[in-house]
């Protein structure tokens, strides 16, 4: 392990301070911190980043969102002023997008008052350019809209906020704590020996050595913007990778370079991400008094609302170069393989809200 990396410094001097760490204070710190941390110092996106998310992919999905915030805000009675708020804009290239659709209805794109929440200097930055011409507002957690409805769009959001893991270990759950390997120095998993202060009924059933994820972060988030729509009105579109029933497993993960890497490898110079429990996301949003539409696939959800449409409007007036990248796109987005079913959708509304659009036939 590179002691040249500032992160890896940083989490050695903490661990023997303080002893082994948590495993969401190990992804807060390698990810925010606020000289080092991942996002704070680079563009983790497309080819020469890290990864690549849908809006990158393909102005299509950005289009269908910004078409899915007008359909939701005629639905909410077209509210004026009303807020359009973005968690991880990333580049602000699905914000973009989903104004050039909005502008379609200039009703909604005049009342719409622009907020992203980014913590990421470098990502801001890029936003800004992305955005020019447009009046928007930054913040690094979920602004105080002056009791304005809000529509909330989430893509790849919550699956980069700390998790944390326990191990089932002699019948029990024993947190999972990165600490320093006594051999080499470097960093390790280790087990804490106390057991957690977790509820006993917990997968019972979990076999010897399973791994349990929970993401508090997840739920104080989600918790957050459904009391903001229970109290203010609006909607949210949570869209990430992730699963719809609670489960055992590790999902943790560090990509690097588009290629997965040991997650202790490189902190800070490395992508960590977990796969969003939806189940707890759906019961942290009713806590709050909110009705959830969904989880639906990806997929399902796009091409409901016209995404095959909308490739081939694009591909009538495109180069057969131009037909084949959208076509390669379209795949990428909603086929079984790629993202398909693999990321999910979920809404989040006041309880007396109609399913909205995408969400039509599910309970």
């Amino acid at each position: 392990m590179d002691d040249g990396n500032p992160v890896v410094r940083l989490l050695k001097r903490r661990i023997a301070d303080e002893g082994p760490l948590d495993v969401a204070t190990f992804m807060a710190v390698a990810l925010a911190h606020p000289e080092h941390g991942y996002y704070v110092t680079r563009d983790p996106l497309g080819a020469a980043g890290d990864f690549t998310t849908a809006p990158e992919i393909s102005q299509m999905f950005g289009e269908l969102v910004g078409l899915w915030c007008a359909d939701t805000w005629q639905a909410l009675g077209r509210p004026d002023p009303f807020a359009l708020i973005e968690f991880g804009p990333g580049r602000g290239t699905l914000m973009a997008d989903a104004l050039r659709a909005l502008a379609g209805v200039p009703a909604c794109r005049d009342a719409a008052r622009i907020h992203l929440v980014e913590t990421s200097p470098v990502l801001r930055d890029m936003q800004r350019r992305t955005l020019a011409g447009h009046h928007a507002a930054w913040h690094e957690r979920l602004p105080d809209t002056g009791g304005m409805p809000a529509l909330v769009i989430a893509n790849e959001f919550l699956d980069a906020l700390p998790v944390e893991q326990y191990v089932r270990t002699n019948g029990a759950w024993h947190a999972r704590r990165v600490g320093l390997s006594a051999d080499t120095g470097t960093l390790c998993f280790v087990t804490d020996p106390a057991p957690a202060a977790l509820d006993a009924a917990l997968a019972p059933h979990a076999h010897e050595g399973a791994i349990l994820e929970r993401a508090p972060a997840v739920e104080a988030a989600v918790a957050d913007i459904a009391r903001h729509i229970v109290d203010d009105g609006g909607e949210a579109l949570f869209i990430d990778y992730g699963y719809t029933a609670h489960a055992t497993g590790e999902t943790l993960q560090a990509v690097r370079g588009h290629k997965p890497i040991d997650v202790l490898a490189a902190p800070g110079e490395s992508d960590l991400t977990a796969h969003v429990n939806f189940a707890a996301v759906a019961e942290a949003a009713a806590a709050q008094g909110a009705r959830c539409h969904g989880p639906v696939d990806q997929g399902v959800f796009l091409e409901r609302l016209g995404i095959r449409a909308r490739a081939r409007a694009l591909s009538a007036h495109a180069s057969p170069a131009q037909r084949t990248d959208i076509e390669t796109a379209l795949a990428r987005l909603i086929g079984p393989a790629e993202m398909g079913t693999l990321f999910k959708v979920l809404a989040v509304a006041r309880p007396d809200a109609a399913p909205p659009a995408g969400f039509e036939t599910t309970p």
